[in-house]
């Protein structure tokens, strides 16, 4: 069989030539969603790379053994370390991230951040967090960095000027989100990684609200791209899954070596529920961040509702940032009600039918959950300054693929139960 037309051919090792990363980079990312990891090796005469099961992988005889194999992706040698139904997906979440060098999975997101924080921090160092973060991510830091020694210092994302001042000569990394958790501020990544470099420290990003298709990571100045597959990815809320990818050779390696140490690994079904996944996940985040968008113009105009927190939406906090640094967005966006009380937000959520009450996000279907930020900060307060005290109480939204319409109505059935006592 030849290989398929037009499709760039990696060498031996599962690598690109430099000449095919060149004409794959002029793709779009819709084609790239498409043709991404599926190397004829690993596909053979099929569309989708096969669901390879195994633990163990045999070796033709004592001398093959004797000689090893390998500590790469296409290298038979043990399930932890993959085949090639993981391998395929690795490559095709690298190809998808501009300027990426590999991509790692782990079994969760959150076990990304942690694959990634423990990859590159050791006892004495200092880390510096975003304090708007993914509350695991904070515990995570204050239960399993802080024991093992690793010290971390929160700061306020928007506070660039500020910024410097934050470091030690023991900061050796930062995270950031773009947009953060829950109440959504987009921070200037280019700044904050151009100081962090020049203090010599590296810089992680949660990049899973846009993704590599909607904001590239590495051309922003990060050297690390964190993403939850369970969300935008798997897009069907139906698996768990987590990626770690690094632009510098040396610090995947570094990565990937600590993540065999920890024993990482994926099962091959969900690697292939992930495969599935992004090959139309373009389609969908462009769906859902239009649907997004049109349902928080109407939240805007609801006299209920005091500030709407979705950096796509012209006029809204860090929109400028988005308009700069990102080419897409998504579904997740967030809104605060005006003056009200926790039964009335309980009322407006418990009302909605299309709205299921749950975490995670990315997912075909539309969610609807609570919040209140203050009891994971600390560098910063909710609400911010120059807000009315009374409005505190959130609640983010996770637009699926329904009619905008169907959900705008369904907000509004929400807003008129609140209403009632």
């Amino acid at each position: 069989m030849g290989r398929r037309s037009g499709y760039p051919q990696g060498d031996r090792r599962g690598r690109l030539s430099a000449g095919a990363k060149r004409e794959a980079g002029e793709r779009g990312p819709a084609t790239r969603a498409v043709e991404a990891g599926r190397r004829e090796e690993w596909t053979w005469p099929v569309v989708n790379p096969p669901v390879w099961r195994g633990s163990t992988h045999l070796y033709r005889d004592s001398a093959e053994l004797a000689k090893g194999r390998p500590n790469e992706d296409g290298q038979f040698y043990y399930g932890r370390r993959g085949s090639p139904t993981q391998w395929a997906l690795s490559e095709a979440l690298t190809e998808l991230e501009p300027g990426a060098h590999g991509t790692l999975l782990y079994p969760s997101g959150v076990a990304a951040i942690a694959g990634a924080l423990l990859g590159v921090l050791q006892a004495g160092d200092v880390l510096l967090m975003t304090d708007n973060a993914y509350e695991p991510s904070r515990a995570m830091a204050d239960r399993l960095l802080a024991p093992m020694g690793i010290s971390t210092r929160y700061f306020d994302p928007l506070d660039v000027d500020g910024f410097a001042a934050q470091f030690c000569d023991r900061t050796r990394a930062v995270l950031l989100e773009a947009p953060g958790s829950l109440t959504m501020e987009l921070c200037d990544v280019p700044a904050l990684a151009a100081v962090a470099h020049g203090r010599e420290a590296l810089v992680l990003i949660d990049n899973t609200w846009a993704g590599p298709l909607g904001f590239p990571a590495f051309r922003r100045g990060c050297d690390i791209s964190i993403m939850a597959l369970t969300k935008h990815v798997g897009g069907h809320s139906d698996l768990m899954m987590g990626s770690v990818s690094a632009a510098d050779p040396a610090l995947y390696d570094q990565l990937r070596v600590k993540a065999q140490l920890l024993g990482q690994v994926v099962s091959p079904d969900d690697a292939a529920l992930a495969l599935r996944g992004l090959r139309t996940m373009p389609l969908r985040l462009a769906r859902s961040a239009q649907s997004a968008l049109a349902v928080a113009q109407w939240l805007r105009g609801r006299d209920e509702v005091a500030h709407v927190l979705c950096p796509m939406l012209p006029g809204a906090p860090g929109h400028d940032l988005w308009a700069r640094d990102f080419s897409g967005g998504c579904g997740l966006f967030s809104f605060v009600l005006r003056g009200r009380s926790p039964a009335d937000r309980a009322r407006l959520i418990d009302a909605l039918e299309l709205f299921g009450i749950g975490y995670s996000w990315g997912g075909f279907e539309s969610l609807a959950i609570p919040f209140e930020p203050n009891r994971a900060r600390s560098a910063t307060s909710w609400p911010p300054p120059g807000w009315d005290a009374a409005d505190r109480l959130g609640i983010r939204l996770a637009i699926g693929l329904e009619d905008p319409e169907d959900l705008v109505h369904d907000l509004a059935r929400g807003f008129a139960a609140m209403e009632r006592e």
